[in-house]
């Protein structure tokens, strides 16, 4: 007689697997409820173990918010400090951190709900605002640069950064929802905007400094063109006027010549 199979029996979690277990049910829950509308019940309900686990590991929800908090602020934070100090010129530093913001909102979606959700007390330095003055940091030792190149006042480089900062900011909160266009294109806009200005605006902005500059002859081909259409138009003008004025030089002498013809002879 063969006796049964004996069961098998779950892997217990070390205590580090079970802390990053509950990080990512925290991070989960949080991103779509918020740390008020959370409860410790639902985390240990989800990770399988009972509330007194969670407290062991955070001393309770309040704590394992600000782990999963600080933990996306450096991981956003790293991704756009490494971006800005990956290429050399200004341009391409901008896209670059924008495209970065981009990705980190593409694929930790959950993440930057959680960041950009209001902070509480208890999260540490890791509040979205904080946030966004660290990045500033960062750029604003950029903006100094650009603004010293064009002899401009560069003491107001952080004023500057922030308004950059909190542009791009604000866009990445409005495509986490909207995800179109896609990011690249996202990115080519802002740095468009940020870059030109409203008054030196690209039709086609991209990302490719070939296209760009492509693009770029291509409106020079087309601006000679018009230039050259208009100063036609205008030498067609002028010839037409011309034509004109001396058809009525040629009118007027003509009268002239008759009306002198029809007067009295002296006697």
């Amino acid at each position: 007689m063969t006796e049964p199979a004996p069961r098998s029996r779950r892997k217990r979690m070390t205590g580090k697997e079970r802390r990053e277990q509950l990080l990512g049910i925290g991070r989960t829950l949080f991103a779509e409820r918020g740390l008020d509308g959370t409860s410790v019940e639902e985390i240990a309900a989800a990770a399988g173990v009972s509330k007194p686990v969670v407290y062991e590991h955070f001393g309770g929800k309040e704590g394992l918010y600000a782990v999963v908090v600080d933990r996306e602020f450096e991981r956003l934070l790293a991704s756009v400090t490494e971006a800005l100090g990956s290429a050399i010129h200004y341009r391409a530093k901008l896209e670059k951190a924008a495209l970065s913001l981009l990705e980190y909102i593409e694929t930790n979606p959950d993440g930057f709900r959680i960041l950009v959700r209001d902070s509480h007390g208890g999260t540490g330095t890791g509040s979205f605002a904080s946030l966004l003055s660290e990045i500033a940091g960062e750029v604003e030792h950029v903006m100094a640069q650009e603004l010293d190149r064009h002899d401009y006042d560069d003491k107001v480089a952080p004023m500057y950064a922030q308004m950059l900062v909190g542009m791009v900011a604000l866009t990445g909160q409005w495509w986490l929802d909207a995800r179109r266009p896609k990011r690249e294109e996202v990115a080519a806009h802002l740095v468009n905007l940020a870059w030109n200005g409203l008054s030196g605006l690209e039709p086609r902005p991209s990302l490719d400094p070939k296209r760009r500059r492509k693009e770029a002859e291509r409106r020079e081909r087309r601006a000679e063109k018009a230039a050259a259409k208009a100063e036609k138009a205008e030498e067609k003008a002028a010839a037409k006027a011309h034509r004109r004025e001396r058809r009525d030089g040629d009118g007027a002498g003509a009268e002239g010549e008759a009306l002198g013809g029809a007067a009295p002879q002296p006697s």
